[in-house]
């Protein structure tokens, strides 16, 4: 097989791909919606058996079940392992009945960029490849069902069957949004924290003798709030805020949340003991504070390994025609941060190109779909161990 040959297949499935993206985007399927989750995995399910390709499913009770596909199960050379979720953020209803559109050259949806538009990629990357007859390697496709929550109602099982059926690949391949011509090695980790202040009630023409717990809230957020390094540093928001039962009622508790950003592990231990310091402090005397941990996601750090993919994989695309990939960071967390701590060489971001993710004006480019098939499946082929 030449790159000709594998050009040639990409360019005649591109109008079944983008049919697919619409199938599978209009799949609703955000983190908590198991039974969407779980439909929109069948679908990538019912495709590989067409092929007569292995199908593999983690099952959950609370999160959508992990799925792995693979072609070659059986052939001798090292896998490549092309990865991205299948959950998304957006509720039920907000982009309407269908929820996708097409409208020029854009597609509009929930998860057409982040990042069902990338999976559909991989899918029809192993497509392409099969149709080219290729049987040099396994190739295989992880769906991710909860990485949006960062894999909390799993409790990381999700994380570790990703991890444990890509230990042995020479290239991991995850395909979150692609930005044009940039690799990401090099991630933010992600902490999320409830802060749940408690006070004293009492009738507000009393307020004096009460311990407001939404002031005091206020004091804490304010503080937490100093956190935005406009560099590589510690970015907090605290992005939800509840409290309180009138408003003639000196409030007695109030919860917010808080979400930091945090680039390596050193990072997040000051940030940890930053959020416990401002939890532990009363502002308002009378009122005290829970932490209440929610979800931790790592931080991609640098690695080597990965810095070697990347100079392979641009290699690749030097010789095959395909514009060279720039190495770059994201402050976004991403399941690639656990296939590079657990030293899998793994390059990040080679799905769909698009914008406005986690907005009811997520958008995509419909012709990056194409170039995400053409960067996976040549690497898959070509890649050497």
């Amino acid at each position: 097989m030449d790159t000709e040959q594998l050009f040639s297949a990409v360019q005649e499935l591109e109008q079944d791909a983008i049919n697919a993206w619409v199938d599978v985007c209009n799949i609703e399927s955000p983190t908590s919606f198991k039974e969407g989750v779980d439909a929109c995995g069948n679908y990538f399910i019912e495709k590989a058996k067409l092929n007569g390709w292995k199908v593999e499913i983690r099952k959950e009770d609370l999160s959508g079940d992990a799925v792995c596909i693979t072609m070659n199960e059986d052939a001798k050379g090292a896998p490549v392992a092309i990865s991205g979720h299948i959950d998304t953020v957006h509720p039920v209803g907000l982009f309407g009945d269908p929820p996708v559109r097409v409208e020029g050259e854009k597609i509009y949806g929930p998860g057409v960029t982040d990042c069902k538009g990338g999976a559909v990629a991989g899918l029809f990357a192993m497509q392409a490849l099969t149709d080219c007859g290729f049987k040099d390697r396994p190739v295989m496709l992880i769906l991710q069902s909860d990485e949006e929550t960062s894999s909390k109602a799993s409790s990381k099982r999700t994380v570790e069957f990703m991890c444990e059926k890509a230990k042995n690949a020479v290239a991991f391949l995850n395909v979150e949004g692609h930005t044009r011509n940039r690799a990401v090695l090099r991630r933010k980790g992600i902490m999320r924290y409830e802060l749940k202040v408690k006070g004293r009630s009492v009738h507000s023409y009393r307020c004096k003798e009460g311990a407001n717990a939404i002031a005091e809230a206020a004091y804490k957020i304010i503080e937490l709030e100093k956190m935005k390094d406009e560099g590589w540093g510690l970015t907090c928001n605290c992005g939800m805020i509840s409290g309180g039962s009138a408003a003639n009622t000196v409030p007695d508790e109030c919860t917010f949340s808080v979400d930091i950003r945090y680039g390596d592990k050193k990072q997040y231990e000051e940030a940890d003991k930053r959020v416990k310091e401002v939890a532990a402090r009363s502002y308002i005397e009378g009122t005290s504070c829970e932490v209440v941990p929610v979800s931790h996601r790592i931080a991609m750090e640098e690695s080597a390994l990965n810095d070697v993919l990347l100079a392979k994989i641009n290699e690749i695309y030097e010789e095959s025609g395909i514009p060279t990939l720039e190495k770059w960071a994201s402050r976004g967390g991403s399941d690639a941060a656990y296939t590079t701590a657990a030293g899998i060489p793994t390059i990040d971001n080679l799905g769909t190109t698009g914008g406005q993710i986690h907005s009811p004006e997520e958008w995509a480019e419909l012709c990056s779909m194409k170039e995400s098939i053409l960067r996976l499946a040549t690497v898959a082929a070509f890649i050497k161990e």
